[in-house]
């Protein structure tokens, strides 16, 4: 069935109502927690931390991101997307209200990196995947790559207006903007998952074999779905945790510090946050692209092609030197935001094609703890090597590094697993 079929009847599909949730609370979520690297900048100013410290929060941010995702993923297989995304919505609230309060580091570790982060995780891919993966089977990837297309969207969107903000009415008074616009929209985007919650697939395909709203005769196969525990007997299971670690680590080694390594080289902050964001709205197309091509060159090669364009990107990073160099900014901004997120897709639909089941939501939220680490520990660790060194340098060639491993642990993934007795 075609968007146009269901528009021409005058109601749309469940399908597109999820994807349409989907889109929008991922969306406002991530570009809540995407504006840190410019309060980064803020906090450093008005508190005097050195990078690592101010670093702490989003470390925390990331480690509490993938520790929270089992707990996330076993939350949603009972009690459904709607639910989660309420009660993420509330703490996201509660932390943004907060943080135009604080005074201290451990009050913005709290509020961001814990408050804050389990609510985002709950308006997250691993709450809208295992609804995304029953509507849509033949073009899983797509469907993925347009919910992880809001990355860049949000990424695009945040830096700009949040350094305007906090030019215009500083950095306490955005909090409190942020805030009212996330109270304002939760409850019409869970509405959204009411109706689409409302409206069950047909009993003989509640078994798992919800078919393809776009494609009625594409239904997922029937059979007994992967469990957690035969998961984790798999070498593939390890190898999918092995890139999300190393995808987390190649991404944060540079995204936290993008804007504070551009002030150090002496570009404008608002100039050079611009060019950051313009280079991370090229992550929508960037991730809708390799999301839809996974679905007809493979996971393994549409990944790799977003870890190429990325590694590009830092080298880029790597050859500026002064804030002459604009067309080097540019070109660092569009190749690293055109592959931010990319990878998102063709690993999160790898994950389903490899493991179906009723689980899905569990296995993502174990496998995701990987991506937590690694964000962790590239984002605490740039701030690091720069405390020392005095340079990014040596961070942004261990996120070349990682990228590289990650290359490698994705194409072993190429044979399907085996169930172990």
């Amino acid at each position: 069935m075609t968007i146009e079929t269901s528009v021409g009847r005058g109601r749309i599909r469940p399908a597109w109502v999820v994807l349409g949730g989907a889109f929008g609370a991922f969306t406002l979520s991530a570009a809540l927690m995407h504006s840190y690297p410019v309060y980064l900048v803020a906090f450093i100013a008005d508190f005097g931390w050195s990078r690592a410290e101010t670093s702490i929060a989003y470390s925390v941010s990331q480690l509490v991101g993938g520790a929270s995702s089992p707990l996330v993923g076993y939350l949603v297989d009972r009690l459904g997307s709607r639910r989660l995304l309420l009660l993420g919505g509330g703490l996201l609230v509660a932390g943004l209200l907060g943080s135009a309060f604080v005074t201290t580091l451990w009050q913005i570790v709290l509020l961001y990196g814990i408050v804050m982060t389990f609510g985002a995780n709950c308006l997250g891919l691993v709450v809208f995947v295992p609804m995304l993966s029953r509507y849509f089977v033949r073009r899983r990837g797509m469907a993925i790559s347009i919910v992880q297309s809001a990355n860049g969207i949000a990424r695009g969107l945040s830096a700009p207006l949040v350094q305007l903000l906090i030019s215009l009415i500083g950095w306490r008074s955005t909090y409190l903007v942020q805030a009212g616009l996330m109270g304002a929209l939760v409850l019409p985007l869970a509405s959204l998952f009411r109706r689409a919650e409302a409206t069950p697939p047909p009993p003989h395909m509640q078994n798992g074999a919800v078919p393809n709203e776009t494609q009625a005769a594409d239904p997922e196969p029937l059979g007994r779905g992967w469990t957690l525990r035969e998961a984790m007997r798999t070498p593939h299971f390890w190898l999918l945790f092995l890139v999300y670690l190393c995808t987390g680590l190649g991404s944060f080694f540079v995204s936290l510090h993008q804007l504070a390594f551009a002030a150090d080289i002496g570009f404008d902050k608002l100039y050079a946050a611009e060019v950051l964001g313009m280079g991370a709205f090229l992550a929508v197309p960037g991730i809708v692209v390799t999301g839809t091509l996974s679905d007809y060159i493979g996971r393994e090669w549409s990944a790799i092609l977003a870890y190429g364009f990325s590694i590009i990107g830092v080298v880029f990073a790597l050859m500026i030197t002064s804030p002459d160099q604009h067309l080097l900014l540019w070109l660092h901004a569009c190749f690293f935001g055109l592959t931010w997120g990319a990878r998102g897709p063709a690993i999160t639909a790898k994950t389903a094609d490899l493991f179906p089941g009723r689980q899905l939501g569990t296995i993502l939220g174990v496998i995701t703890i990987g991506s937590g680490v690694g964000s962790a520990v590239g984002s605490w660790g740039a701030g690091w090597i720069y405390d020392l060194s005095g340079s990014y340098r040596v961070a942004f060639i261990a996120s070349i590094v990682s990228y590289a491993a990650g290359v490698v642990a994705f194409w072993a993934l190429r044979r399907p697993p085996a169930r172990v007795r």
